[in-house]
């Protein structure tokens, strides 16, 4: 098997897809190693969301408002919960396999689920507010801002709908290849502009009000004889820091561009189905092979490279105070030094898979396992911050 094909076993594994014989060998994942902490790590609480299908790899993840934290589950349970104590406000059941979300914002939490449905519950009470079909499953977490809920399907539509109801102000769409991998990068809300990535590889900018493009990039083209060869999907959820927007794609770019005009500051070739993260200074992505690379946030030249967690199917890097923190799919949260990359935290959350993006807030950590398990975490101020 090619160095190629063998990358992309783990993101086609999502799709339940049969790709290879039963001969193929893939390399491993990285057995876990000794290192020195340098950080102590305490959980602060855990509560039960309630259950998932490890194997779906969903695209749920908790959110938070600043004073509690929401979370969802495959069975169709969502929550909310006192980010400091861990208190529960509410649990409700929606009856619906959900698969995205939820995102939070203009007093509701937005969750989608794998049978195209789109439900807004109320913030304060878990009250449902509305519920809609669309036109295809949801797997990366919807948008909300002003007013406006934007969502994205795996058939290539992007929707913006009235926050208050549900109905639609704007649609369009993007052609999806006849083979992209499983997943889909969230629609980002940036003042006045929706930024979306397409599995053809397409990052578009449109206005939030009228669905108008802005601006179009194709961060790079298919190339390559067979069909597996030729994919170029956004499923990595795009990063807005001030006026420059970070994109990379699969089996091709990480890039810069400018959020007004789509202008490109800088490229480089790289890999990625999992994500990226920034902090003033740099850009951290989870490559396809799972590395975590850091890279200079304004020019692109590489900082660290951690190589000791490959194939362990790392969650996006969300930077964390010094570190910068990655799931696994053993239910391992592993911290990096922002600095130098060397592993200088490590904590079980559960031995489920954690395959949502954590969540930074302030001083607290939020994770999601697959099995349905929310854990608040943080590192002791006298051991170094966070």
């Amino acid at each position: 098997m090619s160095a190629r094909l063998a990358r992309l076993l783990p993101a086609f594994a999502l799709a339940g897809c049969g790709l290879f014989g039963k001969d193929e060998v893939v390399d491993p994942p990285a057995e876990l190693t000794g290192f020195v902490p340098e950080l102590e790590i305490e959980e602060l609480w855990r509560a039960r969301v309630g259950d998932s299908d490890p194997i779906l790899r969903l695209g749920l993840a908790p959110a938070g408002d600043g004073s509690r934290v929401y979370a969802a589950a495959n069975d169709g349970k969502a929550g909310a919960w006192d980010a400091r104590s861990g208190e529960r406000a509410w649990l409700v059941e929606t009856d619906l396999p959900l698969s995205a979300g939820p995102a939070v914002g203009e007093g509701i939490a937005v969750l989608g689920s794998s049978d195209g449905d789109l439900v807004a519950l109320e913030a304060g009470d878990g009250a449902e507010r509305w519920r809609i079909k669309v036109s295809s499953e949801v797997l990366a977490s919807p948008a909300v801002g002003r007013d406006t809920v934007v969502v994205q399907t795996v058939d290539g539509w992007l929707r913006a709908l009235d926050a208050r109801d549900g109905s639609e102000k704007w649609a369009l769409e993007q052609s999806v290849p006849a083979l992209s991998l499983r997943g889909g990068a969230a629609p980002v809300i940036a003042g006045e502009t929706v930024i979306a990535g397409f599995a053809n590889g397409r990052l578009l900018a449109v206005g939030l009000a009228d669905g108008e493009e802005i601006w179009s990039a194709l961060i790079s083209p298919g190339s390559g004889r067979t069909v597996l060869e030729r994919l170029v999907d956004i499923n990595a959820t795009v990063q807005v820091v001030g006026e420059d927007v970070y994109v990379v794609n699969f089996q091709g770019r990480v890039a810069s561009l400018a959020l007004e005009s789509g202008q490109v500051l800088w490229t480089r070739e790289m890999s990625s189905y999992r994500g990226l993260g920034t902090d003033l200074s740099n850009l951290y992505i989870t490559n396809d092979l799972s590395e975590v690379v850091a890279l200079e946030r304004r020019s692109g030249g590489t900082l660290w490279r951690q190589e000791l967690l490959r194939r362990r199917e790392l969650t996006a890097p969300v930077p964390f105070g010094s570190a910068v923190v990655a799931g696994d799919f053993e239910g391992w949260l592993h911290w990096l030094s922002t600095d130098t990359g060397d592993i200088v935290g490590r904590v079980r959350v559960d031995d489920a898979s954690i395959s949502g993006r954590p969540l930074a807030a302030g001083e607290r950590l939020f994770v999601l396992t697959d099995a349905g398990v929310l854990a608040a975490w943080r590192v002791k101020p006298d051991a170094g911050g966070g």
